[in-house]
């Protein structure tokens, strides 16, 4: 355990270096982990330390981490993909992943327990009271499922995203678990410093969260990661990549990609949503930037300072993917929120943000109106297949990712009511007052996981009936 000890004591002084990112200036929990993955066996062995902090008022005796890569086993009541997705997600035939935790230092036992075996549950030999931290270790291994998805082996790129133990926050810890959904996001973090050394064949490139360097010695490539104030790290490396380099007021922005016609004009498109996002909402607080193209069966997934893009997308779906995309650095990474229960929360922000982008950049073809009209279009087809099939229709946007029956309703109900809904908040108010709420909402809430209340208030101060526009839409009482 030598190494193990190595982690420990790095840890300690990653936590003193302390940079400010999108947490509060308060003490942050930190991760510092050693990675290191062999494409022949499709593993990747794993030390980490995390140093946590207990955020909430309570004393507790266990830590929960989430086990997220088990929702990729044989046999999972709560599959990674639906039907719908499942033959171009497994393009080789089913093959299954896992997370093996091997040994912990730090607690006096640990359990791996949960509906999919993905809560793994430490024993604290003493109360950790509230504002006080305490120092785990714990090795792992995981295997990596040929799939083309979020975690998995994919067909140009292997992507790494929810694939260590992470911290259970809020409820999860008190005993309401969330669960893996093919829907969605059902990630839940607070914001943490990390500090990753990774390394894996000379061949790959890695584009990654945070900043850092890249040694190579005898095969072999080490990238040197650290990311401060983030909610969680994603790493996608490819042997096929390649990078185009930009920038958006001084941020630096990078594309990585392997198959696209256009790679000036993806990067334009992130580098112009990143900066118009900061002018509209409030400054981007990260020191870097990247959009990567990857194996994933759906249009993009969000990461701090990183986004994925699905590397089958036409070429008119790019900014529009990609604007959203960059919207959730906004809401999502600075201010978190519960995708889980109200998955509603940052989707729809992204989409409104999104359609506010793509009307003042018209060299991507696609206008504020049109955006709505086709949210409108597309939510009134499903409303009229859905009250023809379902058992009295369903179309309240305020419940958890397991309450929606599948992408359809899951798409319709949440993007495109969504945006209907901020449209509305926006003909109603006015533009400025609008933006005045997301401006409100950024700066009351970055750094913190927002409960929609505070997202609903942020509008109401702005104009009280707003109030009455969210509970009919939340509820499914309007009429669109």
């Amino acid at each position: 355990m030598k190494k193990l000890w190595i982690l420990l004591c790095g840890a300690i002084l990653f936590g003193a270096l302390g940079i400010a990112g999108c947490a509060p200036e308060e003490a942050r929990t930190s991760y510092a982990m050693t990675l290191e993955y062999d494409p022949a066996s499709y593993t990747l062995e794993g030390e980490m330390t995390a140093d946590v902090v207990n955020h909430t008022e309570n004393a507790l005796s266990e830590l929960v981490f989430h086990l997220w890569p088990n929702a990729y086993r044989e046999g999972a009541a709560h599959p990674p993909v639906t039907d719908l997705f499942s033959a171009a997600a497994y393009y080789d035939g089913e093959s299954y992943g896992e997370i093996e935790v091997h040994h912990v230092e730090g607690a006096t036992g640990f359990e791996v327990s949960g509906a999919d075996e993905t809560l793994l549950r430490l024993t604290l030999a003493q109360p950790l009271y509230p504002d006080e931290h305490v120092r785990v270790g714990m090795t792992f291994t995981v295997t990596l499922a040929r799939i083309n998805h979020r975690l998995g082996a994919g067909e140009h790129a292997v992507t790494f995203a929810h694939f260590y133990p992470v911290l259970c926050t809020g409820c999860e810890a008190e005993g309401e678990e969330h669960l893996f959904s093919a829907l969605g996001e059902a990630f839940v973090s607070e914001c943490a410093d990390y500090s990753i050394a990774f390394t894996l064949p000379e061949s790959y490139t890695v584009a990654h969260t945070g900043t850092g360097t890249r040694t190579a010695a005898d095969g072999k490539a080490t990238y040197t990661i650290a990311a401060e104030g983030v909610r969680d790290v994603a790493l996608v490396a490819s042997e096929q990549f390649s990078v185009a380099q930009g920038s958006a007021d001084d941020v630096p922005v990078s594309y990585y990609y392997f198959d696209d016609a256009a790679p000036a004009r993806t990067l334009d498109a992130a580098a112009e949503s990143l900066s118009y996002f900061a002018q509209q909402f409030c400054l981007y607080e990260y020191p870097a930037y990247v959009v990567v193209q990857t194996d994933i069966p759906y249009g993009g997934a969000e990461y701090p300072m990183l986004s994925m893009i699905a590397c089958d997308l036409h070429e008119g779906e790019i900014a529009p993917v990609v604007a959203h995309e960059t919207a959730h650095q906004w809401w999502y990474a600075m201010v978190g929120s519960d995708p889980f229960c109200e998955p509603w929360q940052d989707e729809a922000l992204a989409e409104y943000s999104a359609a506010l982008f793509l009307d003042a950049h018209p060299a991507y073809g696609v206008s504020y109106t049109d955006c709505v009209s086709s949210a409108e279009s597309a939510y009134r087809s499903f409303f009229s297949v859905w009250t023809q099939i379902a058992d009295g229709e369903q179309t309240a946007m305020r419940r958890p990712l397991t309450a929606f029956s599948g992408e359809y309703e899951y798409r319709s109900v949440v993007y495109d009511k969504g945006l209907i809904l901020f449209d509305r908040l926006d003909g109603l108010l006015g533009r400025e007052r609008a933006l005045a709420a997301l401006r409100s909402y950024a700066k009351r809430c970055s750094g913190t996981i927002a409960a929609a209340e505070e997202l609903i208030a942020c509008f109401v101060s702005q104009g009280a009936y707003a109030e009455g526009v969210f509970d009919s839409f939340l509820a499914g009482t309007c009429v669109i």
